[in-house]
């Protein structure tokens, strides 16, 4: 069933809510924001929680309590979150946009989205490691392909 086809993001159970994260582990990078222009960039600098090969939280349900800053994507605050990458399903469905043909719902695996190059798997660094976060800017967050 394509439930997210279906019903709208409020409407999802947590079930539901959590299978539309494809995985790609863009939300966990460290984002900078240009206090002149607004003008948002990523770096390829990774939560210390971020396992960077299966590009999922590693304490997922204690993040929270480990990183406090960390942001909870919801129905309510997605269209708020201006930071999310246009490929994140959360966004693209807020948006009326379809699910990209290698998110692992239609897949069936992250492994489309890992070779469609759509993740941060082999692209990231620690945050702990990184002296001169603006070293890091990269464009590659920035790839939204269907």
């Amino acid at each position: 069933m394509s439930f997210w086809k279906e019903k709208t993001l409020a409407q999802l159970s947590e079930t539901e809510w959590e299978s539309l994260c494809d995985g790609c582990g863009k939300c966990c990078l460290n984002k900078l924001i240009d206090d002149d222009t607004e003008e948002l960039y990523y770096t390829n600098a990774a939560c210390q929680l971020l396992d960077r090969h299966d590009c999922r939280c590693t304490h997922y349900e204690s993040r929270f309590r480990h990183v406090p800053q960390c942001t909870r994507v919801t129905a309510d605050n997605i269209g708020e979150l201006t930071w999310l990458p246009d490929s994140c399903a959360y966004k693209r469905l807020h948006e009326g946009r379809a699910l990209p043909s290698w998110h692992p719902l239609l897949t069936g695996s992250q492994e489309a989205m890992h070779a469609a190059g759509m993740s941060v798997q082999g692209k990231v660094v620690c945050e702990s490691t990184v002296k001169d976060i603006e070293d890091h800017i990269v464009l590659w967050p920035l790839k939204d392909i269907d």
